[in-house]
């Protein structure tokens, strides 16, 4: 009797403690959507305030220009909080050691869709490339493997599929991931039938591969991960969002949709390759860039062009070249550029045509 009532109160602590590191983040949803779900009356608030304070009409440009503004900088930021703060505990998972365990050695084809459905999970900045690059190597990755990485990383992460799924719904996220995709696989098949080995520089290979350790995380040390990741990415990516949204109230605002349907509609065969080139210099991620894309779509431009133009600058960087420059050389990186320009095109042509 004695010992059973012993192991049911040494038992009775542990249990506890296993639920604790739950609490803050159950507490950190619920708050999030109660706060959400005022976000819009709060706004109307704001912008009735504001027109009787300065004299402004609601049928203005302006009026239209800054209820965008004041309505989609908040939106962006509190989606972002949450988002981030889950695929921070997620990616606790999905480390780069891991990933890389998992690509070393896959043949062609199969390695190149598993290394493009692992982009979307595995934590990549622009930063990490050149480690990326040559740790995937080093380990046995095929270059064309390799590649179809490193563009559905940057181009199909996972806070721009949130994002959509957010603030365009399912389907958009849907035909996103599924292009997104498409472009990564065939970047990475194309260039590994090559296989441009020659142009990769020579000082990669005589590193030697070093074996990862997988430390056992807790929940507590996954939550943590995940209040990190809300603590430094929302704070570097909140200039870019304001920025995308002021580029975005402007165009919401002031651009004539007549306009916008012309530059980036249907019927201009240019519209697609124009969108790319565009895209390319604009670096940006995708917080910043997608209350742009929500604007263009909102003025009548079409989706597949207005996709190209997101993939473009999410995955077509030239912040991202230069540092692929200290392990690729010139060729192979204008020769990457221009398999991933040409595949992003085809799927803008396709999408318009079908859509």
């Amino acid at each position: 009797m004695n010992t059973q009532v012993g192991t049911s109160t040494s038992t009775a602590p542990a249990a506890t403690a296993a639920w604790r590191p739950w609490i803050a983040p159950v507490l950190y949803v619920l708050g999030w959507f109660a706060l959400y779900s005022q976000l819009e009356p709060a706004t109307d608030a704001l912008m009735r305030r504001l027109s009787a304070a300065i004299g402004m009409a609601p049928s203005s440009h302006l009026y239209s220009a800054v209820s965008f503004f004041a309505f989609e900088v908040p939106k962006v930021l509190m989606l972002l909080a949450l988002i981030v703060f889950v695929v921070g505990v997620i990616q606790t998972f999905f480390t780069p050691e891991k990933t890389r365990a998992i690509l070393a050695g896959k043949r062609q084809g199969v390695g190149n869709a598993l290394a493009a459905t692992l982009g979307i999970v595995t934590p990549f900045c622009s930063c990490s490339a050149v480690p990326l690059f040559i740790g995937f190597l080093t380990a046995g990755v095929p270059l064309g493997v390799t590649f179809s990485f490193l563009v559905s990383a940057p181009m199909v992460n996972e806070v721009a599929l949130a994002l959509l799924f957010g603030m365009f719904g399912w389907k958009i996220a849907a035909i996103y991931l599924s292009l997104g995709l498409m472009v990564a696989i065939a970047a990475g098949l194309v260039i590994g039938r090559m296989n441009p080995v020659n142009l990769v520089e020579p000082w990669v290979f005589d590193i030697p591969a070093v074996a990862g350790t997988e430390a056992v995380l807790t929940w507590q040390a996954r939550f943590a991960q995940g209040w990190k990741h809300v603590r430094e990415i929302v704070l570097k990516v909140a200039p870019y969002v304001v920025a995308g949204v002021g580029v975005g109230a402007w165009i919401h605002g002031y651009v004539p949709e007549d306009f916008m349907a012309h530059l980036m509609g249907k019927s201009a065969w240019w519209s697609v390759p124009l969108a790319v080139v565009i895209g390319v210099p604009m670096y940006s991620n995708a917080a910043g860039i997608i209350p742009v894309v929500q604007a263009l779509l909102g003025k009548g431009a079409a989706l597949g062009t207005t996709l190209a133009f997101m993939m473009a600058v999410t995955a077509l960087s030239f912040p991202e070249f230069m540092i692929l420059k200290k392990v690729m050389k010139p060729k192979l990186i204008a020769l990457f550029s221009g398999v991933v320009a040409v595949g992003i095109v085809f799927v803008g042509y396709v999408f318009n045509a079908v859509m």
